[in-house]
């Protein structure tokens, strides 16, 4: 028997796993954001959603996080990934799963992964020398340098020899360039996808899947004196989360990933190690992957190595979680690097939401307890959305459809300016019953365009309008000074 469920279209959407060595940042909370944004696109299509996130917390970092902190590696780790689900929670962001690299059900398919990986032929015992990024946890290149430094953590590689596990990544150089020059693997925006098949075709090496010496992750199946490279057994989590082994049924009703969205500093892990190991286990690859930019402070990049960070936390607690979620997509186009700072925050608070949504919404509603007693009874929102908001959104450029949206509010602002209702409704009642009717459908579609954005003010707006008593509401957003 086909259920409701499985006539519907699915739709799979993934962000990275943050590496749990300090308490979440904006730059994290940007990229989940727009995952919950998308999540909440393809809901109201009327999709079968699943939106996953979490937290990566194995590693010799972690380990050495939590000796510093003076706690176990597990009581870090769980600290820390406490704070990720809280400050997802804080921002209104509704994953349906949140993964945990030390859950068992992860732990459990890794193992049933690594065996598949040694079935298939195409790992091997050698020795590894060269250059380590401890910041990275990865193996690193001389030509990845600049002045002999990794340009993120602004450290020198430690230079280390020891004895691994190899994943003949070489063998998949040709596949990986064709798959993803044909689209069979979507990668943008096209500068990334220039960027993965120039560094393919620089030739690929093999890769190390293993550690010795790192107490603090998951051993091998075959060999217990390593343990699995944290970045291969990380990668899995997008098919653990979904029931690899747990749920199968589930695994299948899900997978591939519809959408993976990363920062664009791990678009070498999700766009070749990541697909070339799914490959080796005859898994199939993920349809899409977008790599979002950077968010500098001072043009200077985010990040917890460097120690400018900006908790989100913060932020919300002043403006409100909708105010820094139509921030960080308003302010950078996505895909690109872009400057943030909490004054360029409140500029966008006060002109954008106070100024524009905001007052658009007290105006309407005013005049419509005013002249209208607080009711508006019928009123037709459009079926269609006719700016392109909802399609610039579908497309990932949230920028744009927010100055779709925006320029809505402000033509429905100075159609009231022109209108001059308080004085028409001396000599034509009805025609500003039918002002406030045309602003009140016109304020219920924006209101339906935003949710994915501004779900809690979206909702807010939909409410007082659906109420049939509309009765001075409180303002959307109080200007701050």
């Amino acid at each position: 028997m086909t259920t409701m469920t499985d006539e519907r279209k699915k739709f799979y959407i993934t962000t990275p796993i943050y590496y749990v060595n300090d308490k979440p940042h904006i730059g994290h909370a940007y990229t989940t954001i727009a995952a919950d944004v998308v999540a909440r696109l393809h809901r109201q299509l009327g999709e079968d959603v699943f939106f996953l996130t979490g937290t990566d917390e194995h590693g010799a970092k972690i380990a050495a996080s939590a000796e510093k902190a003076g706690k176990s590696p597990q009581a870090f780790v769980d600290e820390i990934s406490a704070k990720y689900s809280l400050t997802w929670d804080q921002l209104g962001i509704a994953p349906d799963k949140f993964i945990r690299t030390t859950d068992p059900e992860h732990k459990d398919a890794v193992k049933v992964f690594l065996e598949k990986l040694k079935a298939s032929g195409k790992i091997y015992e050698g020795e590894y020398e060269g250059l380590y990024c401890v910041g990275h946890e990865a193996f690193i290149k001389e030509s990845e340098l600049v002045n002999g430094v990794c340009l993120d953590h602004k450290t020198k590689p430690e230079k280390i020899r020891e004895q691994n596990w190899f994943f003949k990544l070489s063998e998949y150089q040709k596949i990986l360039e064709e798959r993803i020059s044909h689209d069979d693997l979507i990668i943008r925006p096209p500068t990334r996808k220039n960027e993965v098949l120039s560094f393919i075709r620089q030739g690929l090496e093999d890769i190390a899947i293993s550690r010795p010496n790192v107490k603090w992750g998951i051993p091998l199946p075959w060999d217990k004196s390593q343990t699995v490279y944290v970045w291969v057994e990380a990668l899995f989590n997008y098919c653990s989360a979904i029931g690899y082994v747990s749920d199968p049924e589930n695994f299948q009703r899900y997978w591939p990933a519809d959408l993976q969205l990363l920062g664009k500093e791990i678009i070498k892990f999700h766009c070749i190690i990541g697909p070339a190991l799914l490959l080796a286990i005859k898994e199939e690859l993920p349809k899409a992957i977008f790599a979002n930019g950077f968010f500098t402070l001072g043009g200077e990049k985010i990040s917890k190595t460097v120690g400018n960070i900006i908790d989100p936390n913060d932020w919300v607690a002043k403006y409100g979680s909708d105010a820094v979620r139509y921030f960080v997509l308003r302010e950078v186009p996505f895909g690109q690097d872009g400057d943030v700072s909490e004054e360029k925050l409140k500029v966008r608070y006060n002109s954008d939401l106070a100024d524009g949504l905001g007052n658009l919404f007290s105006r309407t509603t005013n005049m419509i307890e005013k002249y209208l007693d607080g009711d508006v009874g019928e009123f037709v929102s459009p079926p269609k959305d006719l700016s392109g908001a909802s399609d610039a959104f579908y497309n990932l450029d949230f920028s744009e459809g927010l100055v779709l949206i925006w320029k809505e509010i402000a033509w429905a602002n100075q159609l009231i300016d022109k209108a001059k209702p308080w004085e028409l409704v001396k000599t034509d009642p009805e025609k500003v019953k039918e002002l406030l009717l045309n602003l009140t459908a016109l304020l219920y579609d924006i209101a339906k365009k935003l949710a994915p954005v501004l779900p809690e003010t979206a909702q807010k707006i939909k409410e007082i309008l659906e109420s049939g008593d509309i009765r001075k509401p409180e303002p959307l957003f109080k200007k701050i000074s």
